[in-house]
């Protein structure tokens, strides 16, 4: 259905087809940017929550859950401050890639298609669909264990349950964006309340926290770790879905009403993020104060940490575990594939049915499973590739964002972009420097 102006409403707001679903939540947003609406603040800001809580789902995905685990227990506190880097980092580039869909209406991998020349458009969607997969093997992976670990299932049963039920979750999608962010919201839900039991109980060195939070240190043998943390919070594909899920969602013409529009956006992106940075803290907390401090500086796997957790912590504590790291999988495969359609359809302006894009990028994740590769060290490994493509979208969206012509009076102002290129630069560094390391050591194991 094509969604009417309410009356009085001037006419620079964009008709946009809205499912039945969605036209209460839009009918809403109308009336806030128009200034119609007589709602208190919390009502106000609801029709614009959403997006973000899409997207934060890949910040708390099972590639965090293994790179924040093996970081707690092996160096304790001492990487923590590269999680609250990642996601300082992960809230800017979300900003920015949502602003380029309120402003443009258009998403990153359309902009990539429009304005590169046809080689770097091809060399940039095998890397996006590369970086797909790897996103896949963490996810499939991360809920197969879930299942596991809850239920005694073997880990590929347990990755065909995990496709099934995605598919499910991607079918809420048909019937309009609010289904989707509403199962989202709950699962991401369920990640964070269980992170906070985790927390209760085994209470952390708030001291030594506040500590290492702040204070940049990296241990030997840490940049892996290091990298793999970064790989797993600022997330390539999820770059291009957040300017995807923005572009349409509530679309106006009217420069003042978009800059509006975006505060709430970033309102939105504050409050998920947060959220996703909290998690993510909790996690490589949760690591130091119940492995690092009593020795087990071994727990290498998710399955060693769910059963060391019993014996430490007690019973509940290792079924929380298991129910976070359950719907994290669930909520992150799901994203994955909403990420892949439109990477593929804004590069090459082709898009299959969902079924089969979920069905194509499993395939590496069920293969994975079933030769028997070890699963948690498979899935730091996958979120270090995800770091090596970051540049292939971070360079371009900074590049557009910064752009008047495109973006209008949501251009960049010129320290946001500084401090982009910064952000950029770190994470180019860090790979380099992993680069040398791991080629450095391989060289010397031969000598």
């Amino acid at each position: 259905m094509t969604h009417s102006l309410p009356s009085g409403q001037p006419n620079d707001i964009e008709r946009t087809e809205v499912k039945p679903a969605d036209a209460p939540t839009v009918a809403a947003a109308m009336d806030i940017l128009s200034g119609d609406s007589k709602k208190g603040s919390l009502a106000r800001l609801l029709p614009f929550l959403g997006p973000a809580f899409i997207a934060c789902v890949a910040y708390i995905d099972p590639g965090n859950f293994a790179t924040n685990i093996q970081a707690g227990a092996q160096f304790g506190y001492t990487l923590l401050w590269v999680v609250v880097a990642s996601n300082l980092m992960a809230l800017l580039v979300q900003a920015l890639s949502a602003k380029l869909g309120i402003a443009t209406g258009r998403n990153l991998a359309e902009h990539c298609r429009n304005e590169f020349p046809r080689p770097i458009v091809w060399l940039m969607w095998v890397m996006m669909e590369v970086v797909a997969m790897a996103t896949d093997l963490a996810e499939f992976i991360g809920a197969a264990i879930g299942f596991n670990l809850l239920f005694g299932l073997p880990l590929f049963p347990s990755a065909l349950l995990t496709a099934v039920i995605t598919f499910l979750v991607l079918g809420a999608e048909v019937r309009g964006f609010r289904k989707t962010e509403a199962i989202i919201g709950v699962l991401v839900g369920v990640i964070a309340v269980s992170y906070l039991l985790e927390t209760w109980f085994s209470p952390p060195d708030w001291a030594q926290v506040a500590r290492h939070a702040f204070i940049p240190q990296l241990p030997g043998g840490g940049v892996l770790l290091a990298t793999g943390i970064l790989g797993a919070t600022v997330m390539p594909h999820v770059i291009f879905l957040h300017s995807a899920l923005t572009q349409n969602r509530i679309t106006t013409r009217d420069p003042k009403r978009a800059l509006r529009l975006f505060q709430f956006e970033l309102v939105d992106v504050g409050i998920a993020m947060g959220i996703a940075g909290l998690v993510n803290m909790a996690m490589l907390v949760m690591a130091a104060t119940t492995f690092y401090k009593t020795g087990h500086t071994q727990v290498a796997t998710l399955e060693d940490a769910h059963r060391t957790l019993e014996p430490l912590l007690g019973h509940a504590s290792s079924w929380v575990f298991a129910i976070s790291l359950l719907a994290s999988g669930l909520s992150s495969a799901s994203v994955g594939t909403m990420a892949g359609q439109v990477v593929m359809q804004g590069f090459m302006r082709r898009q299959i049915p969902i079924w089969l894009r979920r069905a194509v990028t499993m395939v590496p994740s069920l293969a994975v499973i079933a030769i028997g590769l070890e699963p948690t060290q498979t899935l730091v490994l996958s979120q270090v590739v995800l770091s090596f493509g970051l540049p292939f979208a971070l360079v371009p969206l900074i590049l557009f964002t910064r752009r008047k012509d495109l973006m209008g009076n949501l251009v960049n102002h010129p320290f946001t972009t500084a401090i982009a290129w910064g952000v950029a630069a770190v994470i180019i560094a860090l790979n380099v420097w992993l680069l040398i390391q791991t080629f450095t050591d391989l060289f010397a194991s031969h000598v």
